[in-house]
């Protein structure tokens, strides 16, 4: 099978020679092998599978999205993924991405908090005026 794995801004991999890929979804994980029927899903975040010749079992963790097989062609779109040779160095990964995804929250959180306290201030001197 070919995978190709979409991000919104790029393309974050590409394979070929692909023996079998594991996918979670909704109702739980499920295997394509290269002779499944052509098929559309829902992707929820976690850990997909797959399985090369060349590199052996590969983790990548991604975010929700869609994964549709077409014959031969496996094309997933998610809004994050990020690659592991290894179930733990992933998790790693994952949670120092999500350490610093909650930093920028925090950030982006208190700009806003700031903005509308101003926002409201200067409303209320307008309407005192």
């Amino acid at each position: 099978m070919n995978l190709k794995v979409l991000l919104p801004f790029q393309i974050f991999a590409v394979r070929s020679g692909v023996k079998r890929i594991v996918a979670e979804t909704r109702e739980g994980s499920f295997g394509l092998l290269p002779q499944r029927q052509d098929c559309v899903t829902a992707l929820c975040p976690g850990i997909l599978v797959y399985e090369t010749e060349a590199e052996g079992e590969v983790y990548m963790a991604v975010d929700e999205g869609v994964l549709v097989k077409t014959g031969p062609d496996v094309l997933v779109s998610v809004h994050r993924a990020m690659a592991g040779s290894s179930l733990a160095k992933l998790r790693e990964s994952v949670e120092q991405e999500f350490l610093e995804l909650d930093e920028e929250e925090r950030s982006a959180r208190s700009v806003m908090a700031k903005l509308e306290t101003g926002f409201l201030r200067r409303f209320a001197n307008f309407k005192h005026a």
